[in-house]
């Protein structure tokens, strides 16, 4: 299945392959600050369709996920790692206007004492 997603302005706009049927909620101290429902998804599994050069990054902690908002709006609809298993997407389905958010499977996540 295929999803198109975007930030509130429009700014960013993107593509989704696969199935979401769960997500993950974390507790950390900038996804429970940001409300994101996140599924993960190889990176290739994710296009952009916008410039890159309309995404802001952050990076916390250890530096290892990129954590893409819009410097426009501030939605958060992506983040992305380098895993052992390759490259991965961490995608906010809240961002994803055609997944029905009642139907996943959500699986809580201790990311505050990880």
């Amino acid at each position: 299945m295929s999803y198109s997603g975007s930030c509130h302005c429009g700014a960013i706009t993107f593509e989704v392959d696969g199935e979401i049927t769960q997500a993950m909620e974390c507790n950390c101290s900038m996804c429970r600050r940001r409300g994101s429902l996140l599924a993960f998804l190889p990176r290739e599994k994710l296009v952009l369709r916008t410039p890159e050069s309309a995404v802001s990054t952050y990076m916390f902690n250890n530096h290892i996920i990129q954590h893409h908002f819009c410097a426009i709006c501030g939605i958060a609809p992506y983040s992305e790692a380098e895993r052992k298993d390759g490259p991965m997407a961490a995608v906010n389905v809240r961002c994803l206007p055609d997944v029905d958010l009642e139907t996943l499977t959500i699986t809580k996540f201790d990311g505050k004492h990880s």
